[in-house]
């Protein structure tokens, strides 16, 4: 076998003759507001692999291709009609999804599954042509069958592109290397009377003999990278040469991933990517991001993208936050006059100033105006967003309270008025810094309804519109327009300090290293049980009674020097436990 040095030399030197396509879509994002929390899977995964190979220079934005929906005529050359026909229907795709069907917009979700079965015909077509590899940042879906669907693919994209090119003559040997945790079972069912068709798999599930031509390597849980790699060699070398290659370069391989028992580090990952981009040199081939649920999944199929561009290892940097660096980019190039006040005196202003006009509440927090913070909204993406969701007519409502200011945004939804989004904003001194305080905060989805994949937490009077990341990001931007330290909140909640934890901090040590070490003690329950525990009163600190400590958490904009000493003191001196709930009686 090769070492490392003349492999990656050798790689880099092909990919230096050729042009890596991407394709690509904002509608990738799967429209769906509760499979974050539901499935652990990240809806934004294809806006993240994008955005950082752009920003690294992996890829030029000339590479980047838009995919065209594929054509139900296609779709039908593997997948019965009356499977087809089932997809229209919410309660279908939210089974496939694990979504409840109230949380489904079924023409935009299938929408996606469409623009990806187009993005993954698109990339063979053109690889066949250019004989240059081709990514496309949604796809893979490998458990949909003829019939049949589930595991968050609603149709087989490799089988529909396999069929449509053999439609137009392709007769050439198709591979399919399926490096997905999971077997690959709908794509083998697909494909079984395919005859130039082999399928190779390296998975961590044993589901049983598969039809067609499929060399399966089940590995054992836990295997690393050291035996992953190992087999994957084996692999490599029983496969046939083949004329177009599809590879499902899934993410669940990490360690850490919900649903995914492999256990690869991120460097380990590359280096798969790596051993298979060699053995496919001077190969048309399709490269897909298959499955992959935990926070850093994204940042597998990234690191595929980079080894197949540029032949390049080096890791994406641990702090690297795609949307934050994103959304900084947005921000730099907004101007002030489209968010606040120009300076300029209107008539209103005029008559409010002579006493002849009620006054208005006309700006937030002495900056922002009702047009720009819709304007902002637009610009970063999240109407955008909001209406695939459903909503429509979007209007932005200031009013002055008590303490702070009040944001809301409305919009319109099979005809009704909906309140999505409130805030309850204020200037403040917290440890001695003035920060933008946030007194209350509400994402809402009244279109969707709470169920067993989403249960209600604790304050929560209908779902949440699975756009925490974007608002809170919203807010650290809104914080530096106006020249403040950073954002400060009181969770009243576990739930939701524990997702707000990568970027706030509670501003005491010690609180800090209490919820740190109730994170650690915790780890083994779901984030429902946990929070209702804690909300219940059945959470106990050194087996007393613990009650939730709803103290200030802050996100510092510029680092901030922190008692490490004494936050590591308390979370070794602490220790929770649970309680489990009393059995409910039959009446």
């Amino acid at each position: 076998m090769l070492g490392l040095e003349p492999l990656l030399y050798r790689l880099k030197t092909w990919f230096r003759r050729r042009d890596v396509t991407v394709w690509y879509s904002p509608a990738y994002r799967l429209p769906l507001s509760g499979v974050e929390l539901a499935a652990g899977m990240e809806p934004r995964r294809a806006d993240f692999v994008a955005w950082w190979l752009l920003r690294s220079g992996a890829v030029p934005s000339s590479s980047l291709r838009t995919p065209p929906r594929i054509s139900f005529s296609d779709l039908a050359r593997v997948h019965t009609p009356e499977f087809l026909e089932s997809l229209g229907r919410p309660e279908t795709l939210a089974r496939i999804y694990a979504v409840d069907p109230s949380d489904v917009p079924a023409d935009e979700l299938l929408n996606s599954a469409r623009l990806a079965c187009g993005g993954t015909l698109g990339s063979a077509r053109e690889t066949l042509r250019t004989r240059a590899p081709a990514l496309n940042l949604l796809g893979g879906f490998h458990h949909a069958g003829p019939a049949s669907a589930g595991g968050f693919c609603p149709v087989n994209d490799v089988a529909a592109a396999l069929a449509a090119l053999r439609a137009k003559g392709f007769a050439g040997t198709a591979v399919v290397l399926d490096l997905d945790a999971h077997p690959p079972d709908g794509i083998a069912a697909c494909l079984a009377s395919d005859a130039p068709s082999w399928i190779g798999s390296l998975s961590g599930s044993d589901w049983g003999p598969l039809p067609g031509r499929v060399d399966e390597t089940v590995l054992p849980e836990g295997a690393g990278d050291e035996l992953y790699l190992q087999r994957l060699e084996e692999l490599l070398g029983r496969m046939p040469r083949p004329d177009l290659a599809f590879v499902l370069a899934g993410g669940d391989v990490l360690a850490g991933d919900r649903f995914g028992r492999l256990g690869l580090t991120l460097a380990g990952a590359r280096q798969r990517d790596l051993r298979v981009a060699l053995a496919l040199e001077g190969v048309p081939s399709v490269w897909l991001p298959g499955g992959g649920y935990s926070r850093n999944a994204w940042r597998v199929f990234a690191g595929t993208g980079t080894v197949v561009a540029t032949g390049s290892l080096d890791a994406i940097p641990a702090g690297y936050d795609p949307l934050q660096a994103r959304f900084a980019d947005i921000s730099a190039d907004m101007e002030q006059e489209s968010l606040g006040e120009t300076g300029e005196l209107s008539a209103a202003d005029v008559e409010e100033a002579l006493g002849l006009r009620r006054g208005r509440s006309r700006l937030l927090l002495g900056y922002y105006t009702r047009a720009g913070i819709e304007h902002a909204l637009y610009r970063y993406g999240v109407l955008d967003h909001l209406g695939r969701l459903g909503y429509e007519q979007f209007r932005v409502r200031f009013d002055p309270g008590h303490v702070g200011d009040r944001l809301r945004l409305f919009a319109v939804s099979r005809g009704e008025a909906a309140l999505l989004m409130e805030f309850v904003l204020e200037r403040r001194r917290v440890a001695g810094r003035e920060v933008l305080y946030v007194h209350w905060a509400s994402l809402r989805n009244p279109r969707a309804r709470f169920s067993p994949q989403r249960p209600q937490l604790p304050g929560q009077e209908v779902p949440g519109l699975g756009m925490a990341r974007e608002i809170g990001e919203l807010l650290a931007i809104m914080a530096r327009r106006l020249g403040l330290a950073g954002v400060c909140f009181r969770p009243a909640w576990y739930h939701t300090a524990f997702g707000a934890r990568h970027d706030f901090a509670f501003v005491d040590p010690a609180r800090q290293g209490r919820f740190e070490a109730m994170v650690r003690d915790l780890a083994g329950l779901p984030l429902l049980d946990s929070t209702l525990a804690v909300a219940e009163g059945r959470v106990l600190l050194d087996g007393k009674p613990y009650a939730w400590e709803a103290d200030e958490m802050a996100f510092w904009l510029e680092p901030v020097e922190k008692d490490a000493a004494a936050l590591a003191t308390e979370r070794e001196r602490v220790h929770f436990d649970w309680v489990r709930p009393p059995p409910r009686g039959d009446g």
